[in-house]
């Protein structure tokens, strides 16, 4: 597993179009909370991480997309994953390295952003809540780690990266602010809409993001972890039945 991991690494790492991934993802989140005018934190007049918080789930939307998309989709269009599969690695061995590959790419994304911790703390003179900073980075990787698990998924189903990409993109989209907008119709306003809305990122994302970290939000990222790499176990069973 963890040489297919490492492969990964070194494929994503040794092109140009993986450093920049990560650059933009940082420069995005830059410009958002220190340069453009309505959404930066200089504006709020309180010290608060709460928009980059906001705005990362957005931008890693289409980060985790652009990150996973080759997995299995470059491998079936090279012709290379009849050689993989002839390793001595289990099909699940071979998901689970593209994944944490994947997922140590997004925590490497994700570590720079820790400098912005400390520039508001040093910042400003009332402290700020770490309590929460603590809970939403916790609840921002469990997110990622969600996208990531549909990028995984969404690349074993096309020979296309592109088509895997859009694809990805799309998925995360309605999983992460699809349920909340159907809760929102009139009609589910009687006590459906709660229901709705639990089977969204966003609501598990916002409760662990308020510092609580609550064992059901787990549970549910887990759920959906487990899930979507099950979807992909099962795609590549049926592309490849004699593994």
């Amino acid at each position: 597993m963890w040489s297919i991991c490492k492969k990964e690494l070194g494929q994503f790492f040794s092109s140009l179009t993986g450093c920049m991934a990560i650059v933009i993802f940082l420069l995005l989140n830059g410009l958002f909370l220190f340069v453009f005018p309505d959404t930066s934190i200089f504006d709020f007049g309180y010290a608060t991480l709460d928009k980059f918080f906001d705005l990362a789930p957005w931008i890693l939307l289409l980060l985790i997309p652009a990150i996973t998309m080759r997995s299995f989709a470059e491998e079936f269009k090279s012709g290379t994953y009849e050689i993989l599969v002839t390793k001595p690695l289990s099909r699940e061995q071979i998901i689970m390295g593209k994944y944490f590959a994947g997922m140590i790419v997004v925590l490497i994304a994700l570590l720079p952003t820790v400098v912005y911790v400390f520039t508001i703390r040093n910042l400003s003179t009332g402290g700020i809540d770490g309590g929460g900073i603590m809970g939403s980075y916790i609840g921002l990787i469990l997110l990622a780690s969600s996208f990531a698990a549909i990028g995984i998924f969404c690349s074993s189903i096309s020979n296309n990266a592109v088509v895997a990409f859009l694809l990805s993109a799309f998925l995360c989209f309605l999983f992460y602010s699809a349920f909340d907008a159907i809760s929102r119709i009139p009609a589910l306003q009687a006590g459906a809409d709660y229901y709705v809305e639990m089977l969204g990122i966003d609501f598990h994302y916002r409760n662990i993001s308020k510092g609580a970290v609550d064992s059901r939000d787990i549970v549910y990222f887990l759920s959906f972890i487990f899930f979507f790499l099950f979807l992909t176990d099962k795609n590549l069973a049926m592309r490849r039945p004699a593994l």
